[in-house]
């Protein structure tokens, strides 16, 4: 079967209303596609989903994807809504900046508390699961869907970007989960026509990332890398939300900046956020190598 028109597809997106998850949001909206923006919280977002309630293709949702009730509640809501689901991307997260307790930031794993294990495991997951198992389901009556995963580099060891250095835990073990799960999940539903895929993206300026840059060169660690627009995963997310089975394309890893490269968008300097670190000194001493070698860039050397 061939690959879809994005206007004529009903995509549900988790961790809708800030960073990455609202550049797919304005990305799929743009093409006429009808999004199911789902968000834990708004506050401090309800100017972006007023402007998406006024837009009829759009429905906004609250949702807490580690909680079954909240998903269902979603599920019955797309449904009743736009009659069916065409496109998945599982972008929600809970992230090491998320983690509540003193210190969390460049955590080891030693140092890692039980209940930071539950928390992650519990959205990046079970979450997960719980959206997939939910909302594949028109996707297999009909035979024709794309489930996108967004994962990480540092899930897998044999990818350039794999930092075990970088203190990331539990992420990155949640994320590896994530990631061997698509691969698993991609075999099984295949038969169905319905792709599932990864994403990789960027070390990508959203929100929190400012303030993990210094917390990090405060508590002695590598600096992070310079960062990316939020919106570098957009290009091939979008283009992965139109393709079914037929052309082999599922479990499949797709690097965001690399695959960016590949088909004409720019290269990784042409996707950089202005003022990385939101700090002018701090990044002429990045820059400089006053702060010691920094994190590779989208595979490059170290710095």
């Amino acid at each position: 079967m061939a690959s879809r028109e994005l206007r004529d597809l009903v995509v549900v997106i988790t961790g809708a209303g800030r960073g990455m998850g609202a550049e797919y949001t304005r990305a799929f909206l743009e093409e006429g596609a009808r999004v199911a923006a789902l968000e834990r919280s708004w506050e401090g977002e309800e100017e972006f989903r007023a402007d998406l309630d006024a837009n009829e293709l759009a429905l906004t949702l609250t949702c807490d994807v580690s909680q079954d009730k909240d998903v269902d509640d979603a599920y019955a809501a797309v449904i009743d809504r736009f009659g069916t689901v065409d496109v998945l991307v599982n972008n929600a997260a809970f992230r090491t900046r998320d983690q509540e307790h003193e210190g969390a930031l460049g955590i080891t794993v030693l140092e890692t508390l039980d209940a930071d294990w539950e928390r992650a495991f519990a959205v990046n997951v079970f979450g997960t699961l719980k959206m997939i198992r939910r909302f594949i389901r028109p996707m297999i009556e009909k035979r024709w869907g794309s489930v996108i995963n967004v994962s990480t580099t540092g899930s897998i060891t044999e990818h350039p970007l794999w930092r075990p250095w970088s203190r990331e835990q539990p992420y990155m073990a949640t994320k590896a989960a994530l990631t061997n799960l698509s691969h698993y999940l991609a075999d099984e539903v295949r038969e169905h026509n319905v792709a599932v895929n990864i994403v990789f993206p960027p070390g990508a300026r959203t929100t929190g990332f400012d303030e993990r840059s210094a917390e990090r060169v405060a508590k002695g660690l590598r600096p992070s890398s310079l960062s990316s627009r939020a919106d570098t995963v957009v290009p091939v997310t979008r283009f992965l939300a139109t393709q079914d089975t037929s052309e082999g394309l599922t479990g499949k890893m797709f690097t965001a900046v690399t695959w960016n490269q590949e088909h004409g968008y720019g290269g990784p300097n042409a996707w950089l956020a202005p003022d990385p670190v939101g700090n002018p000194e701090m990044t002429a001493k990045l820059e400089s190598g006053e702060l010691g070698p920094r994190a590779p860039r989208f595979g490059g050397p170290m710095r």
